[in-house]
This record gives structure tokens, sequence and C-alpha cells, in this order.
């Protein structure tokens, strides 16, 4: 695939994209690396345009130099995305009983504490993206499994069969402890995520280490 063509794909999803206003987004390319620069309105938007130019085929890397520039009305003091942190977390009745905490400066969050699933690390990432005057997410939040499965590698080996958008003869699974290992070839860096997603939706799982090649 031409890199002009590989460009203009991914100008394309992003203005395909509803939830990313793409006027002020710049892509541009090198080979098979794409790379995002210019600015979007909020913190959100910004890990959507992301995820859209890494769903795009023959993207096998994505470079993020996006700034994040509030509308005026959406800036917001540091104490007041504190308090809407703790609300989110406190309404949300997979994470209200969860040892969860944030730090805000600058607009910019840590959020750090111990969950028992994956799952639960990244819900709490999505809950403060959406959140206005956000201006980063680092998650520092660490899984600690109350349970560890037996059967981890079987497991995370169906999942990926069961999946319609996976090829899962291409992917090899094993496991070291809580340690889950993937090795093979995906068509792009969207299947890439989805194998280390169903990876890590298996009971037990602390950490996915990726090897997994983009061919497209």
């Amino acid at each position: 695939m031409a890199v002009s063509q590989l460009q203009s794909d991914v100008q394309q999803e992003l203005r395909w994209e509803p939830e990313v206003d793409a006027r002020h987004i710049v892509v541009s390319s090198e080979d098979s690396a794409i790379t995002l620069s210019g600015y979007v309105p909020s913190y959100y938007e910004k890990t959507r345009a992301v995820a859209a130019a890494e769903r795009v085929y023959g993207v096998k890397a994505v470079a993020d130099e996006l700034e994040v520039r509030l509308n005026a009305t959406h800036e917001k003091d540091d104490s007041d995305i504190a308090a809407s942190i703790a609300h989110v977390l406190e309404w949300n009745s997979t994470l209200s009983q969860e040892n969860i905490k944030a730090k805000v400066s600058g607009g910019n969050v840590t959020l750090t504490g111990e969950v028992a699933w994956k799952y639960e690390h990244d819900v709490a990432e999505r809950l403060i993206n959406h959140l206005l005057g956000v201006q980063s997410v680092v998650n520092r939040i660490t899984v600690k499994p109350r349970v560890m499965a037996s059967t981890v590698e079987k497991q995370i080996t169906n999942a990926l069969e069961r999946h319609a958008a996976l090829d899962a003869r291409r992917i090899h699974v094993s496991t070291s402890g809580t340690k889950a290992v993937l090795t093979g070839h995906v068509h792009s860096l969207d299947e890439d995520r989805i194998a280390r997603g169903a990876a890590w939706s298996a009971a037990g799982v602390t950490e996915v280490e990726d090897h997994l090649v983009v061919q497209p």
C-alpha cells in the first residue's frame, strides 16, 4: 500500500469517526507508521483519534503528538476535576468498592490503587477520559487477582477462537505464572488490541506480554 494512500485512509477514518473533530488533526506517514499532530478539544477525542488510526488496514504504528486544547467552557480547576472523579468512581457499580485513588495536577490525572481484574483497570481510565477539564490520564492502577485459574492458557485460546474478528490459528498463547504471552501474527493494530483484550479477560492474569507481529 502506497504511503500516500495509507495517509489518505487514516484521514478519511478520522473524518468518519463521529466522536472526533478532525478539522485540526494533521496526519503524516512514513512507511507503515502514522503520526498524528495538531490539536483536539478534549482528552477523550485524543484517545478516540489514536484508536481510529490504529484500526486502519496497513498501519503498524501510531505516534500520538496531539495536543489537547480545551474549550473555554470546558476548563476546570483541579479541585473540580478531583470532585468529578470521586463521584464517577463512587457511582460506578464495578468500581465503588475498589481501592482507587486519583491525583490531579494542571488537569493531568494519575490513577493509583489496586483492582482484581484488568477490565476494572480499564473502566476506571475510560470514565476519567470523558470528564471535562482532563488533559491526560496516567493509569498506574495495579491488577492483583484474588484467584488464579489453573487453565488460563486454554481460556485465552478459546476466547481468541470465539472472536469473529481474529484468525486465532495465527496466534499462540503461553503462560508463565500470572503472565500471558502472545506470539504470532495479526492483520492490523486493531486485531492486536482485540487479542490483548482477550488475554486480559482471563481470570488471574496480571500481565500480558505482546509479541504479535502486524502483517497486513
